[in-house]
């Protein structure tokens, strides 16, 4: 065992574009947009706005499918993987999206056996065609997957975990984490708050920073320049 933990999310870090979203933008009823707008006030949490979206979906399971087979991965993604496994380290994907979505695009590419933290997309009683189920959220929590309390219990056995991933549904976790690779809204997020990371643009930048990683001078690194409270100056 390497001793890291590495926690990964999918829509725009492993995929090359948000599912939901483009599920939402070709198959979405009236109405998505607005719980999408209730979401980004902050007056609802990323769960029940997920949840009211998913059943405005209008499409049938072939279309669901042929829509999933033109979506695409980092291209370097699988490559990541192999090295990761090939130096005995877990990962585990952890999202607010869609399950079934996840393992479909990843089984063409031989990747659907990785472990998966996601929300739970499944045939509902008509008319409503579609239905989610949150089955990794947590009490006092708002998003469909809790990823605090993912890494929470991927560090019990005393690992470092390594968070990477691009949004929103990545701040808490990156607080909660040893280290991350961030892309977009994340970078400032943890560059704000200070918490040791480095920023990437996907997984060509993630795979040449993994061995540096796991051998601990990455973290050292950052341990080095960083700042002591007791000397930051206001």
């Amino acid at each position: 065992m390497s001793g890291w933990t590495i926690l990964c999310d999918f829509d725009g870090t492993i995929s090359v574009e948000d599912v939901i979203d483009s599920l939402l933008d070709r198959f979405g009823r009236p109405g998505w947009e607005t719980l999408e707008q209730d979401w980004r006030a902050g007056r609802i949490g990323s769960r029940e706005c997920m949840t009211g979206q998913v059943g405005l979906l209008d499409m049938n399971h072939e279309e669901l499918d042929k829509h999933l087979s033109s979506l695409w991965i980092d291209h370097a993604f699988p490559a990541f993987v192999k090295q990761v496994r090939a130096s005995n380290t877990p990962i585990r994907i952890v999202s607010d999206g869609l399950d079934y979505a996840i393992k479909k695009i990843l089984a063409r590419y031989g990747l659907d056996d990785l472990p998966l933290a996601a929300n739970h997309l499944a045939p509902a009683t008509p008319p409503q065609k579609w239905q989610l189920t949150s089955p990794f959220q947590a009490d006092g929590c708002r998003s469909g997957t809790c990823k605090c309390a993912v890494a929470a219990q991927a560090s019990r056995n005393g690992a470092k975990t390594l968070l990477i991933g691009d949004g929103a549904s990545d701040f808490c976790a990156a607080d909660r984490v040893d280290f991350v690779f961030a892309k977009h809204r994340l970078i400032e997020h943890c560059r704000a708050a200070g918490i040791p990371y480095v920023p990437i643009t996907g997984f060509e930048d993630a795979l040449e920073l993994l061995p540096r990683l796991l051998d601990g001078s990455l973290l050292a690194e950052h341990e080095k320049t960083a700042i002591p409270a007791d000397r930051v100056v206001a």
